[in-house]
């Protein structure tokens, strides 16, 4: 997980500052931003906020840490060199499909909501992001934003039972997950950056509705698994304290 995240990033920089090329966006993770159990609890973490490297090392959260340490190094190395960088970090990204032979991790963490199964989840409080929102948002700092910059891209917190609950009031014939585990942790960002630029994400309602139309025309959601599982990352139990 470290050596392609961190290397492959750095071999980018590097044929980015060999060709002169004029703008570079790095997209990283929210995971890069929330993983920070020093931040206060009632403030939505913003881009002053990373996430602790040495809490990923306790709780091996690798993928977390590989996003934290490229990051930063893409920051380093962008001004080091006086390459036009700009990080991005985004919530998890709901939306219609590109294609459904193969599904990221979101999407199958939105699908387990939907299908339920034995798996338990953290109902912890999440932020999301509509992936045409992603899109705008990339095209938005491409042409605005200056060097050196790190913005947040997500507009929507919602905790996993909050979803669910909205889900089945928006469509009720499917099962749902329904095995809900309260921890005392939360992952909101704030993209009051972004929007300042210009950014105008989609209500969440809009998202949802797009997605479960999309999952249903894919065929996704008829797929017979036994069971369907939800992505280790969304299940218990929870990082430690």
């Amino acid at each position: 997980m470290m050596a392609p995240t961190v290397n492959g990033t750095m071999n980018v920089l590097k044929a980015c500052s060999a060709m002169s090329v004029q703008k570079l966006i790095v997209v990283s993770s929210g995971t890069a931003i929330t993983l920070n159990p020093n931040w206060p609890l009632d403030k939505l973490e913003d881009e002053n906020c990373w996430s602790d490297k040495e809490f990923c090392k306790e709780n091996e959260i690798w993928y977390a840490l590989a996003k934290t340490e490229a990051e930063e190094m893409a920051l380093e190395y962008a001004e080091k060199n006086g390459l036009h960088v700009i990080t991005f970090c985004s919530g998890a990204v709901f939306g219609p499909l590109l294609q459904a032979d193969v599904l990221n991790i979101t999407t199958k963490f939105l699908r387990y909501i939907i299908k339920g199964g034995p798996d338990t989840i953290n109902n912890k409080f999440w932020p999301i992001v509509d992936v045409r929102d992603v899109a705008d948002a990339l095209l938005l700092l491409y042409n605005k934003a200056g060097p050196y910059q790190r913005y947040i891209c997500s507009e929507h917190q919602i905790d996993v039972k909050d979803l669910v609950d909205l889900m089945k009031s928006m469509y009720p014939s499917y099962n749902y997950a329904d095995k809900l585990v309260d921890v005392d942790y939360k992952l909101g960002m704030n993209s009051d950056k972004l929007k300042n630029l210009g950014w105008k994400p989609r209500k969440l309602e809009e998202t949802l509705v797009d997605s479960v139309e999309s999952y249903e025309t894919s065929g996704i959601l008829n797929v017979e698994e036994e069971p369907c599982r939800v992505p280790y990352f969304y299940r218990m139990p929870p990082v430690l304290e």
